[in-house]
């Protein structure tokens, strides 16, 4: 069977913290807003769409961030303008899964804005950076559950809670893109067999290198079950 893998959106391959933040100065007025990449930790108390939490290195007190997020909701399309993590991204995962044969789903928790559903919207975004035929889920329940669920090999995602999902939950493998500082990565990331990625294309090389060892044991198996080692399912 062929690989099947799940990607994050926001943060992850589509970069919404850069709009939110020029959206949050034209709002307040602010001009020394964070340059770095929002990897806030999560707020127990917020039960909120996981791109909620992404405001936090902005300073903006609660009460703005709800003006903020309030503001979004009225934006025609809003999940259609957002800029690539990586320039070209999208179209590179779509070539090596035509490629390698890959079954990819992407995964977002966005909230609805104006205009089309959250779902078509990021579809739309995803063709247009050239991802044909985008199959796109919008959820709130766990990652690993969800990865369970559907049986996936990997999911990759930029927030370090969700991959710990996927490692507990299932047997996926989960890969963490953490541009940050390693040393910063959370306890038990790597001893619940996290994988860590300072970018996408790297965890294209680690995707890769799954599928070629998911291969050998295919391999493996149909020469056991040829020379009558292994009883046939």
């Amino acid at each position: 069977m062929p690989l099947r893998i799940a990607f994050d959106l926001d943060g992850t391959i589509a970069d919404m913290h850069t709009v939110l933040r020029a959206r949050a100065e034209q709002l307040f007025g602010l001009t020394e807003l964070s340059q770095a990449p929002a990897r806030p930790d999560p707020d127990p108390d917020q039960d909120e769409a996981e791109s909620t939490k992404v405001t936090a290195d902005m300073h903006l007190t609660p009460r703005q961030q709800a003006q903020l997020w309030e503001h979004v909701r009225t934006v025609e399309n809003f999940w259609t303008g957002l800029a690539e993590m990586e320039p070209g991204i999208v179209a590179r995962i779509a070539e090596t899964a035509a490629s390698r044969r890959w079954d990819v789903i992407f995964l977002t928790t966005r909230p609805l804005v104006a205009g089309e559903t959250t779902q078509i919207q990021s579809q739309r975004w995803l063709q247009a950076h050239g991802f044909p035929l985008p199959s796109v889920f919008v959820v709130q329940r766990s990652r690993g559950k969800i990865a369970h669920a559907l049986e996936l090999d990997a999911v990759v995602d930029d927030r370090p809670e969700n991959c710990l999902d996927v490692a507990v939950d299932s047997k996926a493998k989960p890969i963490l893109i953490w541009a940050g500082d390693p040393k910063r990565v959370p306890a038990g990331a790597k001893r619940l067999g996290v994988r860590i990625a300072s970018s996408i294309s790297e965890a294209l090389s680690f995707l890769i290198q799954l599928d070629g060892l998911k291969n050998e044991k295919r391999v493996v198996r149909s020469i056991k079950k040829f020379f009558g080692k292994e009883t046939p399912v």
